[in-house]
């Protein structure tokens, strides 16, 4: 069990940012030959396994990941910062301080200075970083990146779902409906793991990360000086099932017309006009005016939080978007 002591200031400051990166890595645990994942993995597990198996490019990730060594130090993930292009991500990688690299390396692999594998992270640590980044860009391109627009919309949802209770209903109500393996008594946030160990956050901010792929591990990092970053899983894995077959043609949209029908499809989860219409590439004026008329017709509904209006489906939006397009709205996977 890990235990994270939270004071107020770090409870005040928490936020929820959106990481390809750690979905992308906790994904290829979940991939490694020896697991078994569970059903909303096993069709994507497949594909995977071929490109972790057959891309001489993920050679230093193989590496690093090689049966016994489970430890995540804090340098294979650079600090998340919320945003939705891994190639950013992969760019702080790169640039990781050297020294930090090596005192990482020699905390998460002790006694290990000599092997092959850790040897270019303590010798030149810039070159290491960059091969490994170029090394997870391989893995992204084969095994992540055809998934990345539904698993972005999913994890988009999250945040705003999550910033919403913590707005409206507190930081208490925010942790006790995160996930079944994260338990909240204040003031410690508890994470189920195989070990034990107990952590002050201090002052840092506490940042939480929704990731499709969290099955493949929990992470959480404690060594970073200005943040505590945990990671947990968001709802909707089952979206990762077998692609559904094709729809011969779109009777959603010859009834409600093309943007309508693109609206209600993108509205699995709480969106504001200016979301949809950066999603969608329309004028916000356009979105609105569609919102207005499928919330007069009961398919949509809205609320305001704050400033911001929000959009989602009624049950009867649902029941349409299943009926006419095959798209149910799917659930979440505990």
């Amino acid at each position: 069990m890990i235990r994270i002591e939270l004071d107020e200031a770090s409870l005040g400051a928490t936020r929820i940012a959106i990481s390809p990166l750690r979905d992308a890595f906790c994904a290829l645990h979940l991939a490694l030959p020896w697991r078994r994942p569970s059903w909303p993995y096993q069709e994507w597990v497949v594909g995977a396994r071929e490109v972790w198996r057959e891309d001489e490019r993920l050679a230093p990730l193989r590496d690093l990941l090689a049966e016994g060594r489970y430890e995540v130090s804090d340098f294979l993930l650079p600090r998340p910062v919320g945003t939705v292009n891994v190639h950013e991500e992969l760019d702080q990688l790169r640039s990781t301080d050297p020294e930090f690299v090596r005192a990482q390396a020699a905390v998460s692999f002790p006694g290990m200075a000599d092997e092959p594998f850790l040897l270019p992270y303590l010798k030149d640590p810039q070159a290491a970083c960059a091969a490994l980044a170029d090394a997870y860009a391989a893995w992204w391109e084969g095994a992540i990146e055809p998934y990345w627009p539904t698993m972005r919309r999913l994890v988009e949802d999250e945040v705003l779902l999550r910033a919403r209770t913590f707005a409206t209903e507190g930081v208490d109500t925010l942790f006790s409906g995160l996930e079944a393996r994260g338990r909240w008594e204040r003031p410690v946030l508890e994470l189920t793991k195989y070990y034990e160990a107990e952590y002050a956050a201090g002052e840092r901010r506490l940042v939480l990360v929704p990731l499709v792929f969290a099955e493949g591990c929990r992470l959480y990092s404690t060594d970073d000086p200005e943040v505590v970053a945990v990671s947990y899983q968001a709802r909707g894995a089952a979206t990762l099932r077998e692609p559904a077959e094709p729809v011969a043609e779109d009777r959603l949209g010859l009834m409600l017309g093309r943007g309508r029908a693109a609206v209600l499809r993108e509205l699995a989860g709480p969106l504001t006009t200016a979301g949809l219409a950066d999603r969608l590439g329309l004028a916000p004026s356009t979105v609105s005016e569609h919102l207005s008329v499928l919330a007069e017709a009961g398919v949509v509904t809205r609320h305001r939080v704050g400033r911001s209006v929000y959009y989602q489906l009624t049950d009867t939006g649902r029941s349409l978007l299943a009926l006419l397009s095959g798209e149910g709205v799917l659930h979440a996977v505990a």
